[in-house]
Formats: structure tokens, C-alpha cells, sequence
């Protein structure tokens, strides 16, 4: 196909993936920008402000429940500081990246990558690892640190110009701000990855979904991304509770409820829209305490001083509650980083412990199964010498 691109570079919405993208086009490549986005980091509604700002053909691609699924089953290679799976995270993106390269009928992927960039995800083993794991060895380039490492079959194969890609290594900046300015990019994109795994107060959140729920999805990520968030926990039930903090979060958790949620307002004054996730399932004294928390962040509500009206919606089903407006935080509450922090490091281990254990019961069942090769081989050299055996 004549319109098709040559090469499709990750695109992120920063600054790197930007040069990596302008220096390829420098080259007279036909360059596709694949914009990737989940629960997580990236938007789609960027996609169009990138293309009129930089000029580049940008498209998106939602990789919520690939993610969603490489959480539930941890991260191979593990999590960062926080709950950041960086080494995965690329090579999931790179194995989604080279489907839509083959889809597309491009020739090879390019990323931003730096070598010595960022501690887990960009040193020289890390990125070997990466190739190898996502299986994209033959097709892959990384334009900006391109001289640090051996040449690539894109370039051994001549679609690109190895002598016209870069040396950059390290944190700084200074190198790319000037490329930048070569290119005539004005909007310089802020550094940092943006991605919501790397922070506490997300990534907090998140374990509790990751943990609690079942079977946790892309949209329960997202919900977890909005307002105000709140468990409850009686034995081996967790009960799941957002409370929106402006008019902007009411507007996404109304649309966020599924067929089993309840959304709680309420009935007779202004406050906040709640959602109750599966609220439909829930015990009445636990929904009760839930439109309680609701009326405790209503302003006209708690001003009343009495016991005031939630109402609790299921599609055309409702029903309302009149409850105090007291806030009940020995009820509904959302742990600290500390402590979750201290069950993510604790799991961590187990796994850690249990791969460990596997390993070394590989290795003894391959250092016994040699020895009785050996065993065996030996008895057999010994009947062959005897002439009475």
C-alpha cells in the first residue's frame, strides 16, 4: 500500500519519542506515531492536539486490558519503587506495537529510549531483555542512543542511516533540548513519564483493586483514577465506595456504573454522586453506612444537622435512605501508603522465595537426572569390557 508507513515509532506524548520521530521523517521516512493509552498513562483525546502541534501522523491504541491482564498475573520481572512494572510495560507495549506494525504493513519499530535514562527500564541488560522478551530483535531501533549499541538489521538493512542517528546516554537533557530547537519545536513537552503506577497515591489505590476484586478490568482501574475512594471490609467481603469530589468526577462516575453498581445522591439537596461498585449485591446495613459517607462531604447536608435523604439508582430502580451525615471512617476508609506499601514488598518476596525455590528444584532434578547418565553410561562402558557379561 502506497500510503503505508515505513516505520511506526512509540510515541508517548514526550519529548524523546517526539525526536525520535522528527529525526526519522529528517531521513525521508514515511513515520507513523503509535500513540498507546491505558487506566494507567497516555489519552487519546492528546492524539489531536499532538498532530496540529508537531505535525506528525498519530494514531491510538488502548492497551487498558492487555495491562489489566499483566497485572492480575504480576509482572514478571517485577515492580519499581512503587508499583511500576517498567520492564514489562515495554515489552507488552513493543509485542502490541509490532502486531500493528505487521498489521499496518510498516518495516520496523522505533522507540525513544535512552541508554542510562532511567534506572529499571533503560540500562544496556534491561534493554537486551526487552528485544528479547518482546521478540521484536529483527525489526527494532532506537534512534537517540543508537551509536551506544551494535548495529540493528533495520540498519544493516539499509532503510535507515546509521551515521545519521545519535550517542545520547544519561538523565540529561541538554543534548535533546538542542535537537529540539534544530527541529523548530516550539512546545517542548515536560520530562517525566506520566505514568500513574509510579506515584503513591495512585498506585495505592490500585493495589487495593488489584487485591480485593476478583478479577479486576481496565474500567475498574479507571475507576479507581476517580474522586474520592473508600473500603470496607467484613471477613472476605470488600465493599468498594467513590465519592466524587467536584462535578467533573459526578459526570465520569455516573457513566462509569455497570449493570450491578448503585449511584447515590442526594434525594432533596445538592452534594456529591457516589458510586457503589456491584452496590447491588451489597447487605443493606453496609449500603446504609455507604449513603451515610455520601451525605457526610454534602456541605447543605451536614449544615441541616439532622438525618437527610441518599437516594440509590439502578438503572429505573431506586431506593432512599435517611441517614445521619456523620462521617464513618472506622467503616470506610482507604489504607495509607506505608501499609500497602509493606504488602506489595511482603508479596514480592513470597514470589521472590518461590521462583527461587523453583530454580533451584530444576537445577537439582538436572544435576541428578546428568548423574544417572553418567551412572547409566558407566555400567554400560563396564559390560561392554567384560567378556563374561
Amino acid at each position: 500500500m502506497s500510503d503505508s508507513p515505513q516505520i511506526i515509532v512509540l510515541f508517548s506524548g514526550g519529548l524523546d519519542s517526539l525526536l525520535t520521530a522528527k529525526l526519522l521523517e529528517s531521513q525521508g521516512l514515511k513515520v507513523r506515531c503509535l500513540h498507546f493509552y491505558s487506566p494507567f498513562f497516555g489519552g487519546e483525546a492528546e492524539a489531536a492536539r499532538w498532530r496540529k502541534a508537531y505535525g506528525l501522523d498519530i494514531v491510538s491504541q488502548d492497551v487498558g486490558p492487555q495491562f489489566a491482564q499483566m497485572l492480575r498475573q504480576r509482572p514478571e520481572h517485577g515492580f519499581g519503587k512503587v508499583l511500576n512494572p517498567c520492564v514489562d510495560c515495554k515489552i507488552l507495549l513493543l509485542r502490541e506495537a509490532r502486531k500493528y506494525m505487521e498489521r499496518v504493513g510498516a518495516k520496523a519499530l522505533a522507540t525513544g529510549e535512552v541508554l542510562g535514562q532511567r534506572p529499571m527500564s533503560q540500562r544496556r541488560d534491561t534493554l537486551n531483555v526487552i528485544v528479547r522478551d518482546a521478540d521484536v530483535n529483527d525489526v527494532l531501533l532506537r534512534p537517540l542512543c543508537a551509536h551506544h549499541l551494535p548495529p540493528t538489521p533495520v540498519e544493516e538493512s539499509g532503510l535507515v542511516d546509521r551515521s545519521q542517528l545519535l550517542g545520547i546516554w544519561g538523565r540529561g537533557r541538554t543534548e535533546q533540548l538542542n535537537l529540539a530547537k534544530k527541529f523548530g519545536i516550539i512546545e517542548i513537552p515536560t520530562p517525566g513519564g506520566g505514568c500513574r503506577l509510579t506515584e503513591r497515591e495512585n498506585a495505592r489505590r490500585y493495589w487495593l483493586v488489584l487485591t480485593r476484586l476478583p478479577e479486576p478490568d481496565a474500567g475498574d482501574f479507571t475507576l479507581a483514577n476517580l474522586g474520592r475512594q473508600f473500603w470496607h471490609t467484613e471477613g472476605d467481603a470488600h465493599y468498594w465506595l467513590c465519592v466524587g469530589r467536584n462535578s467533573a468526577d459526578n459526570d465520569l462516575l455516573a457513566s462509569a456504573a455497570g449493570p450491578d453498581d448503585l449511584v447515590l445522591r442526594m434525594r432533596d439537596m445538592p452534594g456529591p454522586l457516589a458510586l457503589a461498585r456491584n452496590g447491588a449485591l451489597w447487605p443493606e446495613e453496609v449500603l446504609r453506612t455507604a449513603c451515610q459517607m455520601t451525605a457526610s462531604y454534602a456541605p447543605k447536608a451536614v449544615a441541616t444537622g439532622g438525618d437527610v435523604y441518599v437516594r440509590a439508582r439502578r438503572g429505573e430502580e431506586f431506593s432512599d435512605h435517611l441517614v445521619p451525615t456523620r462521617r464513618c471512617e472506622e467503616l470506610w476508609n482507604e489504607p495509607a501508603w506505608d501499609e500497602i506499601k509493606g504488602f506489595i514488598r511482603a508479596e514480592a518476596r513470597e514470589r521472590q522465595a518461590a521462583q527461587d525455590a523453583a530454580r533451584d528444584a530444576a537445577r537439582t532434578a538436572a544435576r541428578e537426572a546428568r548423574y544417572e547418565a553418567e551412572r547409566l553410561e558407566a555400567m554400560q562402558h563396564d559390560d561392554e569390557g567384560d567378556p563374561q557379561a
